[in-house]
């Protein structure tokens, strides 16, 4: 299984922000996970995304539903996670808990952003993803 470039993990979440960039202007980084299979989609960025002006946007859509997909946390999931560690107040919204429930929930995920509030509470959690400038691979 493909591993993320000097974190040793198999699989990594992107969320908006990251999606976001990558469309607008390219992510060298995210392109090399996704050609390696190495990227989960979430259908709430995926939702996000498609309130946002894409162009091919039925493409895609149809792309990121066709990569394996992260785990979707239940309401009470994402409450608890809320309670448990105090993430009330810090400056994230409920979809931002809903992706650090889920990459929880997901066997060696981890969360990758470029949202600063969202960093600091990936990297307190211990889900945090920060690459490192992706090469192809040499035989």
């Amino acid at each position: 299984m493909p591993t993320f470039p000097g974190v040793g993990l198999s699989r990594g979440e992107a969320d908006t922000s990251i999606w976001i960039d990558h469309l607008r202007s390219g992510n060298a980084v995210l392109a090399g996970l996704l050609n390696d299979i190495a990227v989960l989609a979430h259908p709430w960025v995926i939702g996000e995304l498609a309130l946002g002006n894409l162009s091919r946007r039925q493409e895609v859509i149809g792309l990121l539903y066709g990569l394996p997909q992260a785990a979707v946390a239940g309401e009470g999931e994402v409450l608890s996670l809320i309670d448990r560690e105090a993430l009330h107040g810090i400056g994230i919204g409920y979809v931002d808990a809903q992706l650090l429930a889920a990459t929880r929930l997901t066997p060696d995920a981890r969360l990758w952003t470029s949202d600063r509030r969202l960093s600091a509470v990936t990297r307190q959690l211990d889900l945090g993803f920060e690459p490192v400038p992706y090469s192809e691979p040499r035989d």
